[in-house]
């Protein structure tokens, strides 16, 4: 059976009706991951959760040891990723609160470490990432969504910006300018780290927000808050069919 792992983001630090099994702290080359694995079964089937800020979302986008937590969900087995992302709808079509399955990214962070092998590196690993979201599992996140009549839109590019601020209106055009749907701030190293041990990763973006400059007001922490209240509903709804068809 293939092993799933779920990558919570900002509303998501915790899955529902997980039927916890183990709580299991790993140490990996790279350091802690951000919280110990919640290792468990959803829906009859095993599964591995990661709130990737942290339990109490204590730790900040650029701060999240990315390396670690891949590292640690490779040892333990899994196979497949889906990330949950909080982001800014850039993109006029996707409206705060709606679903998206990115299929492309730009990446706009800087100091990260992006790889495994930065200190042990040769010639093979420059890896091909042409298209950085697993095609079979995005297809699985959107087949599900059709299953569960949850509406999602198939594609857009994520832009992964530094964080922890938000960002200026001037930088959301020139992000619009670059071909970016949605703007996130944890979406890079993670995917490419994914890829260097050969994990299938595909994430599931909530539009929590029009990204700065779009609707003419600022953006409210409070407002965000609710809406990713209603998103995440759909979320949980979402990850549910998938896991009960693992």
């Amino acid at each position: 059976m293939t092993i799933l792992a779920i990558i919570g983001g900002t509303g998501l630090t915790a899955l529902d009706d997980l039927i916890m099994n183990e709580q299991k702290s790993v140490e990996t080359p790279f350091g802690t991951p951000s919280s110990p694995l919640l290792m468990g079964e959803y829906q009859g089937k095993e599964v591995i959760f990661l709130p990737r800020h942290g339990q109490q979302h204590t730790i900040a986008p650029h701060k999240v040891n990315y390396r670690a937590n891949i590292w640690a969900l490779y040892a333990l087995g899994v196979e497949k990723i889906i990330a949950i992302a909080a982001v800014g709808a850039i993109d006029l079509n996707l409206h705060p609160g709606t679903l998206a399955v990115p299929d492309q990214i730009i990446d706009y962070t800087y100091g990260r470490e992006q790889s495994f092998y930065s200190d042990d590196f040769t010639a093979d690993r420059h890896l091909d990432f042409t298209y950085p979201y697993d095609v079979e599992l995005r297809k699985e996140i959107l087949a599900a969504a059709v299953r569960q009549k949850i509406t999602i839109t198939d594609g857009g590019s994520y832009g992964a910006t530094q964080g922890p601020r938000l960002e200026t209106a001037a930088e959301i055009k020139r992000l619009a300018q670059d071909g970016c749907a949605m703007v996130g701030m944890t979406g890079m190293p993670e995917a490419y780290l994914a890829r260097e041990l050969g994990m299938a990763y595909a994430s599931c973006a909530v539009m929590a927000n029009w990204a700065a400059g779009i609707s003419g007001h600022e953006i409210q922490m409070t407002d965000i808050e609710h809406v990713l209240n209603e998103g995440m509903t759909q979320v949980k709804q979402l990850l549910a069919e998938i896991i009960r068809l693992q």
